[in-house]
């Protein structure tokens, strides 16, 4: 995939889905972050893995219990749209603070699918970060 394809009324709506993933990053909210996630999706992050919204909400959560706080930034990479399914590669820059104060900062790549429900929502269908960097 490269370039940006497709409808720009849905490319912007699914730009909006990844933002609104990250604003509910940001201020730690399970219920607004599971949202952006179809019913039947998959999660691959750090070496978990998850299946279905509920499960993927149960291991986010388990996940930032260890982060005080979590800033992601999103850099879109391409994008390509067909019909009521999508693809998406962005490149995302994370300021962690940890509860034991240790900081890190990383960069990643989130691979994504996602498909446009019944209701006109786009959501992830399967979403898989790699890690590129990691600092301290």
């Amino acid at each position: 995939m490269r370039g940006f394809s497709g409808a720009i009324e849905d490319r912007l709506a699914i730009r909006e889905r990844i933002e609104s993933y990250n604003d509910a990053v940001f201020r730690h909210d399970a219920d607004d972050w599971a949202e952006c996630w179809a019913e039947d999706a998959q999660w691959n992050v750090a070496g978990y893995e998850a299946s279905g919204r509920t499960a993927i909400r149960d291991l986010w959560v388990k996940l930032m219990a260890n982060y005080a706080q979590v800033s992601m930034f999103v850099n879109h990479g391409a994008l390509a749209v067909d019909g009521d399914r999508a693809d998406s590669r962005c490149y995302i820059i994370e300021m962690q603070k940890k509860q034991d104060g240790g900081e890190m900062l990383l960069s990643g790549r989130y691979d994504d699918r996602l498909k446009r429900d019944a209701d006109g929502a786009w959501r992830f269908v399967s979403r898989s970060y790699t890690v590129l960097h990691v600092k301290g």
